[in-house]
């Protein structure tokens, strides 16, 4: 996810200066056209079919595994926190040993005190 956000950011930092300059050589209201339709083709369509991709990439390691059920899973980087390594299908960090269940969307204290 972390290579989507920086090839973003690298973009925006191309056509930031050439949609500046190019405003002196066009006209007002073309260059709202363009500008508009080159930050879409150049920034965010890009950045879109990324994410699509890595989505994908990864369903199986988000679904399927025992990592994406443990308290240490980051889902947004596919990673294990605690260990620092990506899981894949047939590769747990842990070996299942550090695995922690997410705790509940009710806690315990909160159960009580109904």
């Amino acid at each position: 996810m972390g290579e989507i956000i920086f090839w973003t950011i690298v973009r925006i930092v191309i056509m930031i200066p050439i949609l500046w300059i190019s405003e002196s050589y066009i006209s007002s209201q073309i260059w709202w056209l363009i500008s508009s339709l080159a930050i879409y083709g150049v920034i965010f369509h890009p950045a879109f079919i990324h994410y699509r991709l890595f989505k994908t990439k990864n369903k199986e390691v988000l679904e399927s595994t025992l990592c994406s059920t443990c308290k240490n899973f980051d889902e947004s980087a596919v990673l294990c926190m605690l260990h620092d390594k990506h899981p894949t299908k047939i590769f747990l960090p842990c070996d299942g040993l550090d695995w922690e269940p997410r705790s509940s969307s009710v806690d315990s204290e909160d159960f009580y005190r109904m």
